[in-house]
């Protein structure tokens, strides 16, 4: 199993999961936010997401993503257990060029 680089230090941006992956208003993120409201996650509530991001999903295996300019791409394509059912997702990452530490770029709804 290969795991995200320093997963123990990533920075997900409360921004990101707030006020795209699950803004209901996003004109992008307000299809994602469908998604994850289905298994439990909110606007309100995005503290739990970045939870289970950390506690479930950064322990799966990681793969190299697609190339970069900016630095390393990884993606995790996992089940994630929320609230009300488990969901399948795919989290992107990147180490920027010059730092060590994984940043989250999106998480991607598996749809079934």
């Amino acid at each position: 199993m290969v795991l995200l680089p320093n997963y123990e230090y990533a920075i997900i941006e409360s921004v990101k999961l707030r006020d795209y992956i699950l803004s209901p208003t996003h004109p992008i993120g307000k299809f994602k936010a469908k998604f994850f409201k289905e298994a439990g996650y909110t606007h309100d509530s995005w503290q739990i997401l970045e939870r289970d991001i950390r506690e479930q999903h950064l322990l799966k295996d990681a793969m190299e993503g697609k190339p970069s300019p900016f630095g390393k791409k990884y993606e995790i394509t996992a089940p994630l257990k929320g609230p009300k059912s488990v969901i399948v997702v795919t989290s992107v990452w990147i180490i920027l060029k010059g730092e060590k530490v994984p940043r989250l770029i999106t998480l991607i709804p598996e749809v079934r």
